[in-house]
């Protein structure tokens, strides 16, 4: 059998043993369970899909990604095209997938994992053509992603309190249009939210950004559904009430938050929109498409 780990050296890794010491720990582990093992060090944001890409030409049995979301994002749509398994390392600042799947945090144990853990099928969320298996965002959300994104930023939940706190004051809310919303079955649940002013709206395919603050606590990883998080425009001091719910997992639908969930949606507003996929920032136009891909990706968790 062939396994890829992608691993990206700014991410985390670098801050308990160096990057040679970790690719000698990925081979070492893997080829301890018959992988023939490759190790690929990222230097860019587009070097983890690429690589995981390109390994899935070559015959590829299993695709690891040792970095932060960022890079788990980039090898896990590596994966779900080609139908390759995958596994994380957890490595980044939030480890929000990771957490999610209860990833073990020792490179070691997480390794294992990897190597001989049970193989457990997970769906994606797909916008504007952009897969996404933790969160998406729009508005205020995609904003901040941007900015965490910027070189030199600071990461980690720190540095997304400090992004929050220097955007909140000067961010104007949008309006949005939710469209052929459509569950599982064929019906839709978005009737009552057509038209929203909206801060942000968090689509999530798990609970969870990340360091455990959960935006959307029904969310399921393999249950064909989206959670629509619509957050509406509120005060600063309304928005830090709800912080200790947010990383306690009870946040649930009150005024000027809205919870409700679709197979699949469409999402407009006036003006071409930002928007994130784990973190990750991208543009599209003024009409977002979402959509569930069903058991997109099969993934490597503790047995």
């Amino acid at each position: 059998m062939k396994a890829l780990v992608v691993i990206n050296p700014i991410a985390g890794p670098g801050r308990t043993r160096t990057i040679g010491a970790c690719v000698d720990l990925a081979r070492n582990t893997l080829s301890a369970h018959y992988f023939d093992t490759d190790v690929r060090v990222t230097r860019g944001p587009a070097d983890a899909f690429e690589f995981a890409s390109a390994a899935t030409k070559q015959g590829v049995d299993l695709l690891v990604a040792w970095g932060g979301d960022g890079t788990v994002n980039g090898v896990a749509c590596a994966a779900a095209n080609a139908g390759v398994t995958f596994a994380i390392i957890p490595g980044g600042s939030g480890n929000g997938l990771a957490r999610e799947l209860s990833i073990p945090f020792s490179p070691v144990e997480a390794l294992r994992v990897a190597a001989g853990g049970r193989t457990r099928t997970i769906d994606a969320g797909e916008l504007h053509g952009s897969l996404f298996f933790n969160v998406a965002g729009i508005g205020f959300d995609a904003r901040i992603a941007e900015r965490l994104a910027a070189p030199g930023a600071r990461r980690g939940l720190f540095g997304y309190v400090m992004a929050t706190v220097g955007e909140l004051r000067s961010y104007e809310p949008g309006i949005y249009s939710f469209r052929n919303a459509r569950d599982v079955d064929g019906t839709s649940h978005l009737a009552d939210i057509i038209d929203r002013r909206a801060l942000f709206i968090a689509l999530a395919n798990s609970r969870q950004y990340g360091n455990g603050a959960q935006i959307a606590p029904r969310a399921l990883l393999d249950d064909g559904m989206i959670e629509i998080v619509v957050v509406e425009p509120q005060s600063g001091l309304s928005i830090m009430r709800q912080v200790p719910d947010f990383f306690r997992g009870t946040l649930v639908e009150r005024p000027g938050l809205l919870m409700r969930s679709a197979a699949a949606l469409e999402i407009s507003s006036a003006h071409p929109m930002r928007f994130h996929v784990d973190g990750e920032p991208r543009e599209g136009p003024p009409t977002l498409r979402l959509h569930t891909r069903r058991g997109a990706l099969a993934v490597k968790v503790a047995r």
